[in-house]
């Protein structure tokens, strides 16, 4: 795993030599932001599942924020933000709406309001006001959906790194 990562993200210090990063480079030099460990590997994992359900383009920019605050990898946090987008929003947005009306304990019998007919001009508008038609459950559920997502994404990153080494140990000792 550490290889494909290695591969497929950035260099550290191309990042940190970017002009634009120049005012806050101080605080991208501690190594856990970079290195490919499984504790900072699934720390990435499970802030970028977490923010990946903030609203509109902050997504990215709060994942990096708290990867920095939390001091885990900050590429792989950025980079697990993407499973959100315009296809998956919608489906996550009802699981979370749901979520909210079963611990909320509202009536299951209140109608999911339509989805609206999206025009390319005016989409952010048109899903803003749906998003705000779905109320408190859905501002109960997105929270405890993106703590369930992060809690299983950290999980799973550490299980898997664990079985990986396991593997290569394995597959050592029989050489």
């Amino acid at each position: 795993m550490r290889r494909f990562f290695r591969n497929h993200l950035p260099d550290h210090d191309t990042i940190r030599r970017h002009r634009w990063l120049s005012p806050v480079q101080h605080w991208l030099h501690h190594p856990n932001l970079w290195h490919l460990h499984r504790r900072s590997v699934a720390g990435g994992v499970a802030i970028g599942l977490f923010c990946g359900l903030i609203p509109g383009p902050l997504q990215m920019l709060a994942a990096v924020l708290l990867a920095v605050a939390f001091r885990v990898n900050l590429p792989v946090a950025a980079f697990t933000t993407l499973y959100t987008n315009p296809i998956t929003l919608v489906p996550l947005y009802m699981f979370a709406y749901e979520i909210g009306i079963r611990v909320s304990g509202a009536s299951n019998g209140s109608a999911i309001p339509a989805f609206p007919e999206v025009h390319w001009q005016d989409w952010f508008g048109e899903v803003w006001v749906w998003l705000m038609a779905l109320g408190q459950p859905l501002l109960i559920g997105l929270p405890l959906l993106a703590l369930g997502l992060a809690t299983i994404g950290y999980i799973s990153v550490r299980l898997a790194w664990r079985l990986m080494v396991v593997w290569k140990w394995r597959r050592r000792q029989v050489r």
